[in-house]
């Protein structure tokens, strides 16, 4: 079985963030992304910045501990303050450690991949993800990025809105055509998203890729404001169509109200992006 992988959506980095501190903390992510050692001209290479402000960034990022050099003086690797700082992440972050308790329960329950999705600006954003062990699927990342507009969850939070509302985010965000089903009407997409408010869940068929079909619902908030944390189950379509996806339905629900026990025990209320 060939194993389908998905293109991930990409945004350009906000103006906003080109800061000498963000600049710090994105060469700290180009050097976590990958298990080896960067040497400056590595890293010249790798980002394109200028080595004499590289160096002085490697500089900045070993004196507070975050870099460290190996003992060939060339290299550099993950410091210990970075390192523990990560660990300590993981350690306390009881919130993520149940949710994700839940998504593989639900994905063991009905065999196929499920994921919880944010709202972030005009893109839903996968906040974890648990795989099927079927050899065939499609494989999206915790981090990927899916437009909005032809996402089930996308349709989910897009339902929540006012018509200003959504008219507001989808004018500055173009509807790009996916597959031949993306729904690239405004007038269309608002039917269908007014569809999804009435039944409480949107299913994708094939709108941001061919040969994928998703069914999401929304994790409820515990005050009855808006959301902004779906649950949704992906699989190719020889496996799940239509009718097959609204039998999960009953399963989504439960998971989607243990979501939000958790939110409310925690008491956060659901994710924010």
């Amino acid at each position: 079985m060939k194993i389908v992988q998905a293109p991930i959506a990409e945004l350009p980095e906000p103006a906003a963030a080109d800061t000498p501190t963000m600049r710090l903390f994105g060469l700290l992510e180009v050097m976590a992304a990958k298990d080896q050692r960067y040497s400056l001209q590595g890293l010249v290479e790798e980002t394109g910045m200028p080595k004499p402000t590289l160096h002085r960034m490697l500089q900045q990022l070993e004196g507070a501990g975050l870099l460290q050099r190996e003992s060939d003086g060339r290299h550099y690797g993950i410091g210990t303050r970075l390192r523990r700082l990560a660990e300590n992440l993981l350690l306390n972050d009881s919130l993520h450690g149940a949710r994700h308790t839940v998504l593989r329960q639900l994905v063991e329950e009905i065999g196929e991949s499920c994921n919880l999705t944010a709202l972030s600006g005009s893109e839903v954003v996968y906040l974890d993800r648990v795989e099927t062990a079927a050899p065939l699927r499609f494989y999206l990342h915790s981090g990927s990025r899916v437009p909005v507009h032809c996402s089930a969850s996308g349709k989910v939070f897009l339902s929540q809105m006012s018509p200003a509302q959504r008219r507001r985010l989808l004018s500055n965000a173009p509807l790009e055509p996916y597959t031949a089903r993306t729904l690239t009407d405004p007038a269309a997409l608002e039917k269908e998203v007014q569809r999804v408010r009435k039944d409480g869940y949107a299913i994708d068929n094939e709108e941001f890729l061919p040969g994928l079909l998703c069914i999401a619902a929304l994790v409820p908030s515990g005050d009855g404001a808006p959301s902004n944390l779906c649950i949704a189950v992906q699989a190719p379509v020889m496996r799940l169509d239509a009718a097959k996806a609204r039998a999960l339905l009953p399963a989504l629900q439960r998971a989607a109200r243990a979501l939000s026990r958790i939110d409310a025990d925690a008491g956060s209320g659901p994710a924010q992006a």
